[in-house]
């Protein structure tokens, strides 16, 4: 799969958020979008996983045959969006079964976030971070390449960090792609920057050296 982004624009309220975002990324390619709060970058997700219309600007992808771009991808967001009546593996199977693709079963899916436990606990029971792995574990029941992920890290603690770094990791290895909106380190080696500021919106993703690799 290849991402093709070419000038793109977003206006919100009648306000333009940001202007002249362009990036490639190829299969195993990661792209980390920064900035400071307000600045667009949960706008940028929203365009590219087509909940906005772009203001301007093109969206191309290749290499997924006859799909649209929003049947490539998965999206956690700010919100887990989770059935808190339903268990954790009652809200995968139907991630499973919405999405189509289907991976690892739910019981494997939680497994691999640690929460193998929890698998026949209403969500409602379940703590942030409990949740949030969760959300995480949708990306595993069904194969789809782009991962659109929104401050993936929130509520998590450290072990599961490292976790989700892991995870994104066999992503890429597998020729995955991951667009990460971030205020903090995700462990993406050898990823993008794609920082996102109104007073000079027109920012290329650059890669980025060795000493920043550390910080994503």
């Amino acid at each position: 799969m290849r991402l093709d982004v070419d000038n793109l624009a977003c206006r919100r309220s009648g306000r333009r958020i940001f202007s002249g975002l362009t990036f490639s990324l190829e299969q195993g390619g990661a792209l980390a979008v920064t900035g400071r709060n307000g600045a667009g970058k949960s706008s940028l997700l929203a365009i590219l996983s087509g909940r906005l219309r772009p203001d301007a600007g093109k969206i191309a992808v290749s290499g997924v045959g006859e799909a649209s771009l929003p049947e490539c991808l998965h999206v956690v967001g700010h919100r887990d969006g989770l059935k808190s009546s339903l268990t954790a593996g009652e809200n995968l199977t139907f991630a499973r079964a919405l999405l189509g693709a289907p991976h690892l079963m739910p019981a494997q899916a939680l497994d691999r976030l640690g929460l193998g436990h929890v698998l026949d606990l209403p969500v409602a029971y379940l703590s942030a971070g409990q949740r949030r792995r969760v959300a995480l574990a949708r990306l595993l029941v069904c194969a789809r390449p782009l991962w659109l992920l929104d401050e993936p890290t929130a509520a998590l603690d450290v072990a599961s960090q490292e976790v989700l770094a892991l995870l994104m990791a066999e992503h890429r290895a597998g020729g995955g792609l991951v667009i990460a909106a971030t205020h903090q380190a995700l462990g993406l080696h050898d990823a993008m920057e794609l920082r996102i500021d109104r007073a000079a919106p027109e920012v290329p993703a650059v890669a980025l050296g060795a000493d920043a690799e550390e910080w994503l």
